[in-house]
């Protein structure tokens, strides 16, 4: 079983960057798809870009295209998130997750319907001047 932890987070202002890191134990990222998502106060949880085990399959949510890169590092169990030109409206807690293995679901499955079974305990990401 995969354990997630996130890192990363902290106060930008708008128009800045920051890098979050999504860190694996337990098992080899090499098996697992990742998905990034966040919450805000009040706000439904949105899955924001997610990447496939094996390949480079992506998706990213419209309201991140052009702004947001995940990748993953398989040596290092790793995968990131970069934000760049980040606005106030992308303030949230920021979780990674993965789905088990056994499941049959497309990269942008995991992001729209949130089908994920290990979560990280998140990191917060304020954007503010």
């Amino acid at each position: 079983q995969v354990q997630l932890v996130e890192s990363g987070g902290g106060l930008v202002q708008p128009g800045g960057s920051l890098r979050l890191s999504c860190a694996a134990s337990g098992a080899s990222l090499d098996y697992y798809a990742i998905g990034w998502f966040r919450q805000a106060p009040g706000k439904e949880r949105e899955g924001v870009s997610c990447i496939w085990n094996s390949d480079s399959r992506t998706y990213y949510a419209d309201s991140v295209k052009g702004r947001f890169t995940i990748s993953r590092d398989n040596a290092k169990n790793t995968v990131y998130l970069q934000m760049n030109n980040l606005k106030p409206e992308d303030a949230a807690d920021y979780y990674c997750a993965a789905p088990a293995i056994w499941r049959s679901v497309t990269v942008q499955d995991i992001c729209t319907k949130a089908i994920a079974d290990y979560w990280g305990p998140g990191t917060g990401v304020a954007v503010s001047s």
